[in-house]
């Protein structure tokens, strides 16, 4: 872990060229010259000049009072493994910590945001998050602990599945790419939905519009997304979602940061309450559903090529 000096962000966006990241993307790096924030609390993983040697499952970019996340394994089409997970919860963690940051962007590199949960890694789990609650922060705030206290804003394209799509939800702003392609089909591999969206799509699509995803496996564009209220923006491309992220993080980080702060918590105590319970019940039925036929069923179906056969047990 190291801090992203002058020299150590031309190397991350050099690297992220390479892979389909902020560069490639069109975003540009700060001037020459100009004034770096000190390092504080937040630790940054620096991305190598060889991408599939380099280990860096999330990379961390500093620019003045933002952070930027990336979802860093564009080869598995940004699937969230554990060490990926628990790497997005210490990140989120040193974030929220860190007094000279004000607002974080979460992004993908590659062709994708995310096709959602690596499931062989999180079976081995059996469904339980891989963080420590001491110095992580849930990425999608299922379990009881500490949450994000600071504005996080999203920007999405390609393919935003499953997980994927249950971490733009935990946003508190959200973009998509006009090529983004959303889905929640966990019950067609003989899962469930187990990272949130059952709760917090309904509250944003409304029950019918929720239902109508989520039991079906269908899935929906950002113009749909649009429609439902999901998504506040959207954007043209990958690079024109990335870019409009970043500059209403920055927009926020321009406000005062404890008015912004005492918003946040103001705004959660008005939908907190009726959520929690529901929320941090799903840990235990996802373990649960690891242990039932279908499930195995389906994930057999999956390695196979082949339509599953359900059940019911």
């Amino acid at each position: 872990m190291t801090y992203l000096n002058d020299a150590a962000r031309r190397g991350f966006l050099k690297t992220a060229a390479v892979l389909g990241g902020t560069a490639a993307l069109g975003v540009p790096p700060l001037a020459a010259g100009a004034d770096e924030l000190p390092p504080s609390d937040i630790a940054v993983t620096t991305v190598k000049d060889t991408p599939s040697n380099s280990g860096a499952k999330l990379t961390v970019e500093r620019r003045g009072p933002i952070v930027l996340f990336g979802l860093n394994r564009p080869d598995v089409q940004n699937r969230v493994d554990p060490d990926t997970f628990k790497e997005l919860a210490e990140a989120y963690y040193n974030y929220d910590h860190d007094p000279s940051l004000r607002a974080a962007v979460l992004f993908g590199h590659g062709d994708n945001f995310s096709r959602g949960i690596d499931i062989d890694g999180f079976r081995s789990l059996g469904g339980k998050p891989p963080i420590s609650e001491a110095t992580a922060i849930n990425p999608l705030a299922t379990t009881p602990g500490p949450r994000l206290t600071k504005p996080l804003v999203v920007a999405v394209h390609g393919d935003t599945w499953n997980m994927g799509h249950e971490l733009l939800l935990v946003a508190d702003i959200r973009v998509a790419s006009a090529d983004t392609r959303f889905a929640q089909d966990e019950n067609t591999h003989g899962r469930f939905p187990g990272g949130g969206s059952t709760v917090r799509f309904v509250r944003e699509a409304g029950w019918g519009n929720a239902m109508r995803y989520i039991l079906t496996g269908d899935h929906w564009s950002a113009e749909e997304a649009h429609r439902m209220g999901e998504v506040q923006i959207v954007a043209a491309d990958a690079k024109a979602a990335l870019e409009t992220a970043i500059q209403l993080a920055n927009k926020i980080a321009n406000c005062a940061p404890l008015g912004i702060k005492t918003t946040l918590a103001s705004a959660h105590l008005a939908i907190d309450p009726a959520e929690q319970e529901a929320l941090f019940k799903l840990t235990a039925q996802y373990r649960e559903l690891f242990q039932t036929h279908d499930f195995l069923e389906g994930r057999r179906a999956e390695i196979e090529g082949r339509r599953p056969v359900y059940e019911g047990k």
